[in-house]
């Protein structure tokens, strides 16, 4: 399992995809896997290939739930106990923006925005 309080994933959000995917391929040779999401639109999740590795991920931002967000990048960090550590958030100055989601095979995860007012992924990732 990864270690907590570290970066884990990192992932692309964006109004245009294959703008985005073809940028970052002719720039930095990425390649790109797709994986249906679990969602009612059913969009596509690009899985970001450097050479053999997983790098990140992309996808297709979409109204209405994302009127008004520029294309940006999303960090999430890896932390022991979601749970617990969401526990913590109000109390540290910060809000819970969408609580505690099971992703199957990847883990549970929390959108948090902090005392400044950043907004950042946390996730208990599942074991193995």
């Amino acid at each position: 399992m990864p270690q907590h309080g570290t970066v884990v994933w990192t992932e692309l959000e964006t109004w245009d995809v294959d703008a985005a995917k073809d940028f970052y391929a002719d720039t930095l040779g990425w390649t790109y896997q797709s994986m249906p999401m679990e969602d009612p639109d059913g969009g596509i999740y690009w899985i970001i290939m450097s050479g053999e590795t997983r790098v990140g991920g992309l996808y297709q931002l979409q109204s209405p739930q994302f009127d008004g967000i520029p294309a940006h990048w999303f960090t999430f960090i890896e932390v022991d106990d979601i749970d617990a550590r969401l526990a913590l958030v109000e109390a540290a100055g910060g809000e819970i923006k969408r609580p505690a989601f099971d992703v199957p095979g990847v883990g549970r995860i929390a959108i948090v925005k902090d005392a400044s007012g950043a907004v950042v992924g946390w996730v208990t990732s599942s074991e193995g």
